[in-house]
């Protein structure tokens, strides 16, 4: 899941805020499978062992070690990989598409309604 390239750099990081534990790389590979797909712990895949994963996961968390990792993240970041929750994206109501006859664009529209502009548009 990692590159070797990327996994070098991030196992710095992590010697530093997090001693080298035995397999450690495929510890944090299953903890950042978890948080891209969103799954509940249960569901990761058999090649991760599932308790030794979440307990490492909330220990990291409940020491700091994760903002100790992400605030080193933040000096050099590597933009391969980017997660996004859509639970936080905002969006009007009327935005994926309200009923009625009188046509309707985002932007333009104050609730649900069409109104254009003063350039004609």
């Amino acid at each position: 899941m990692l590159s070797d390239e990327f996994w070098s750099k991030l196992e710095i990081l992590l010697q530093e805020a997090i001693y080298n534990k035995r397999n450690l790389r495929m510890t944090v590979e299953g903890m950042l499978y978890r948080m891209r797909v969103g799954c509940p712990w249960r569901d990761l895949p058999s090649i991760w062992q599932l308790n030794s994963i979440y307990k490492r996961f909330n220990a990291w968390s409940l020491s700091s070690k994760w903002d100790r990792i992400f605030k080193a993240l933040i000096i050099d970041p590597d933009c391969e990989w980017e997660f996004i929750d859509g639970s936080y994206v905002k969006a009007h109501q009327h935005s994926a598409g309200a009923v009625g006859k009188k046509p309707q664009a985002i932007g333009k529209s104050r609730a649900g309604e069409y109104h254009e502009d003063s350039s004609g548009g």
